[in-house]
């Protein structure tokens, strides 16, 4: 019986589970590893396959059968973090933006960079003016299908492709433009730098908004940047903050919390509130990794992080990688002929597609799915990638569902931006960020849920959005807004006291435990006959001894004394 135990156990260990993950061109790769198998592991499997050497940029995205999305840790065993059944599923993507893309060494970094940016444009989540949208659509232009040909390319050539998920004729018309007169000669590989370097300068570039709410119960989105912390509300960016000005962070349960340190001492707390557990602790480890590889000189300065300060409560958790002043030092070291780079092409992505044969696609009414309807001003929508974000779309008052055409959005003046979300109700929003342009005429829509999974299929689902046009507002006055998290101070502080109370009740009950362990092990010490050498030692020693005779004695004799008076009592009643 031991031995089928045995070798039933061995099969277990030795068993062979099949992991795909989708890569940022919508290629797969596919590979087999052992059930202790770390993330590390796997993660040096696809950057083998790659060629990839600039590697810290970049993480494994996963998600669980709860619709919550995790980064895979390295350090942890692939499929103790996988609790979806084999086959597993996950993508490749950018997981830390370069602080300077354009300055990474290696052409294929960039290359991928530019495809994972590429995706931000294409799913929203990178906000530009319409004049910068056409400028980078025009270096995608420029990178896939060289100079521009009239033999060709015929008139209205730029409509084929698909940059965004929607967007109007002089939008194209502006893109053909820019290719024809002022790109012409740039190699595919000059055209992604000069990418790199515009969509760098763009005041959402790298960011991956998480959705919450604050304390009053308005929506908002949460984003770690290259730079620091940012909160998109309303129309607003209502707060951006620095690294070096972030102190700390915690969650407990589905509450977050950012303390921040400014000039003259000020000291901030924002609370703000995940939709569930899971996200407020993917939001919370994921600001820790953030803030530690940006800020930090060297990953020696790495330290355990509690999420909460309350007693007996609360995840550890530790960034395993390098920094990004390490791996900058570690990638000017790299000397090697550049790997040879395999380009998309013309190949339509399947969740972004850089090219489509046909109309440009239209918004697809998904009834099943709930809308809100939240007023833009300008700017464009700032959501997730398709492993990332919260999927959108948009259409004109009064027109809930129906998909707008050409005519309906040279037109329209006013626009409302609908969420369609079933997979995350709590945090129904978006973010649109003011831009001090007029006529902006360009609405990047997004993918996925907060955990909405990072498929292919659902990808293709990407609802397209209207463009929206309306009065530029002032920005003066925005940085300056306090956050509504730093308001309600009234409730915040009432939560924090019943936290308080309910932590000092919980060190009172195992303080009692504790105390009652000990009189338990006093009374078997004293009392029992068990002569084990462990309580042979203990009685035998002169403290021990002293105790017994000068006060437990006492205490016992005085104890049955009184328990004899209590029975006494009861019997004569």
């Amino acid at each position: 019986m031991l031995s089928r135990w045995m070798s039933g156990s061995s099969r277990n260990l030795d068993r062979e589970y099949n992991c795909t993950v989708r890569l940022l061109d919508d290629s797969e790769y596919t590979c087999t590893i052992q059930r202790d198998a770390k993330g590390q592991y796997l993660f040096d499997l696809l950057c083998h396959h790659l060629n990839l050497l600039e590697k810290d940029y970049f993480g494994i995205r996963f998600v669980d059968p709860d619709k919550q999305r995790h980064w895979l840790e390295f350090t942890k065993s692939v499929v103790k973090q996988m609790r979806a059944q084999p086959p597993f599923t996950m993508c490749f993507r950018v997981k830390f933006y370069p602080t300077d893309p354009a300055a990474l060494k290696e052409e294929i970094t960039r290359y991928l960079v530019f495809l994972q940016i590429k995706r931000d444009l294409y799913h929203g989540r990178l906000l530009c003016k319409t004049s910068d949208a056409a400028l980078l659509a025009a270096y995608i232009l420029q990178a896939e299908i060289g100079d521009y040909d009239p033999g060709k390319h015929p008139e209205g050539y730029s409509s084929k492709f698909q940059f965004f998920p929607k967007h109007s004729e002089k939008l194209e018309r502006k893109i053909a433009e820019i290719h024809k007169s002022e790109l012409s000669g740039q190699t595919p590989a000059m055209s992604e730098l000069n990418f790199l370097r515009k969509a760098q300068t763009l005041e959402t570039y790298g960011v991956d908004p998480h959705p919450c709410k604050d304390v009053s119960g308005n929506a908002a989105f949460l984003a770690f940047t290259p730079f620091g912390f940012v909160v998109l509300q309303g129309n607003k960016r209502v707060h951006f903050i620095k690294w070096n000005e972030v102190t700390k962070m915690k969650f407990e349960g589905k509450t977050f919390y950012l303390y921040v340190s400014q000039k003259e001492e000020k000291k901030i707390v924002l609370t703000y509130f995940a939709p569930t557990p899971e996200a407020c602790k993917h939001l919370w480890k994921c600001g820790i990794e953030n803030q530690a590889f940006y800020k930090l000189e060297k990953s020696s300065q790495v330290r355990t992080v509690s999420s909460s300060n309350l007693f007996f409560k609360g995840s550890r958790f530790r960034y395993s990688g390098r920094v990004a002043k390490e791996v900058m030092e570690s990638s000017a070291k790299i000397k090697r002929d550049p790997p040879e780079i395999h380009r998309a092409g013309l190949v339509p992505s399947r969740s972004c597609p850089s090219i489509t044969h046909g109309p440009r696609l239209s918004s697809v009414p998904r009834t099943r799915r709930r809308a809100v309807h939240i007023s833009i001003m300008e700017g464009l929508e700032s959501l997730r990638d398709s492993a990332h974000s919260t999927p959108v779309r948009s259409a004109s008052h009064g027109d809930t569902f129906a998909a707008p055409g050409r005519g309906n959005r040279a037109e329209s003046s006013e626009r409302v931006a609908i969420i369609a979300d079933e997979n995350y109700s709590p945090a129904d929003s978006v973010l649109p960020t003011p831009v001090a342009e007029h006529s902006l005429e360009l609405m990047l829509l997004s993918r996925q849920a907060n955990g909405a999974p990072c498929s292919i299929e659902e990808e293709k689902e990407s609802e397209a959005g209207t463009p929206a046009a309306g009065e530029a507002e002032e920005a003066g006055g925005e940085l300056r807004a306090l956050c509504p998290g730093a308001g309600g101070l009234g409730a915040a502080q009432a939560e924090q006291v019943n936290k308080f109370v309910l932590s000092v009740l919980r060190l009172l009950l195992v303080t009692v435990g504790l105390l009652f362990v000990l009189l338990l092990l006093l009374i078997v010490l004293t009392e029992s006959d068990l002569d084990t050498a462990f309580f042979r030692d203990i009685r035998q020693t002169p403290e021990f001894e002293q105790f017994h005779y000068q006060y437990f004695c006492p205490l016992r004799r005085w104890f049955a004394c009184k328990v004899r008076a209590v029975v006494n009592l009861l019997i004569d009643t």
